[in-house]
């Protein structure tokens, strides 16, 4: 599936990431589809076209585990040319501490013997506002471990910005009664910053358009610019939005959330895309 896309934060520049992959390294499919037609259909396209790209891993409902190193070499090795920006590990539920310290060990030999990769980590956030700086849920604090155990020199904390819950201080920065997403992400970024003692080039920040799983939680091409402001003057990691596909209304005025549509039909295909350049400048 290619389902998102990421504005790097890079000046100008642009990267696609290809999501998601799961199961064990080296052999992972995506989907119903198996890796090498995955990356015979994208790779050699891509670096022909001069297109950076991520690979990334795992996902809500899906696993990405690996047990070897010939296993993660296997996987790098599949998707690898010189447009190859890096690996993204999107872990949210269901992968044990043993599980993700196993990646970890894998992840830093891999890291090792191409130190030009980027590794990313995509986690759940909250971002309390209460003064309690409530971030990581205990799957991302488990990551974290894992990447502080294992001593991994450069690696992304990439915070889901999205799905923070009703609007209470507990949970979001609320005003005019709901979660203000844009304020609700710099919140989040600030959180993990203070608590965890991340440096902000080193946090990512990924949105997910229009109306969230949570249905109270709608991110709007006005949020979408005010969180590339911030994370163009905050010099974050990196500014990605969950999805190309969802760039676009959905056809008949769909107002729940969908993977194909924003379920915001007051926006033309691409608003969000525009709004996000617009704060990068």
């Amino acid at each position: 599936t290619l389902a998102v896309i990421s504005v790097s934060m890079k000046p100008g520049a642009t990267a696609l990431t290809l999501a998601f992959a799961s199961g064990e390294c080296g052999q992972e499919k995506w989907g119903d589809l198996a890796a090498q037609a995955v990356a015979q259909a994208n790779v050699a396209a891509l670096n022909r076209a001069g297109m950076p790209y991520i690979i990334s891993t795992g996902g809500e409902g899906n696993i990405f585990s690996c047990g070897s190193d010939a296993g993660m070499e296997q996987f790098v090795t599949r998707y690898a040319s010189p447009m190859l920006l890096g690996f993204d590990f999107d872990i949210e539920a269901g992968q044990t501490p043993a599980m993700v310290n196993s990646l970890l060990q894998r992840i830093k030999v891999a890291q090792l013997r191409r130190p030009h990769l980027r590794m990313s980590f995509t986690v759940a956030t909250h971002a309390a506002s209460d003064g309690g700086q409530a971030s990581l849920n205990t799957q991302g604090q488990q990551v974290l471990a894992a990447i502080r155990a294992v001593q991994l020199d450069h690696y992304v904390i990439n915070l889901m910005v999205m799905n923070y819950g009703p609007a209470k201080p507990a949970h979001c920065v609320v005003r005019e009664g709901r979660c203000d997403m844009a304020a609700s992400a710099a919140q989040a970024v600030q959180n993990l910053h203070s608590r965890y003692g991340i440096p902000k080039a080193q946090i990512a920040i990924t949105a997910m358009l229009g109306i969230n799983d949570v249905v109270e939680n709608v991110f709007t091409p006005a949020d979408a610019t005010a969180l590339a402001r911030m994370a163009r003057q905050e010099q974050l990691g990196g500014l990605h939005f969950w999805s190309l596909d969802r760039d676009t209304p959905c056809a008949g005025g769909a107002t729940a959330v969908s993977p194909t549509c924003s379920s915001l039909n007051t926006h033309s295909a691409l608003a969000f895309s525009r709004a996000f350049a617009d704060g990068l400048r």
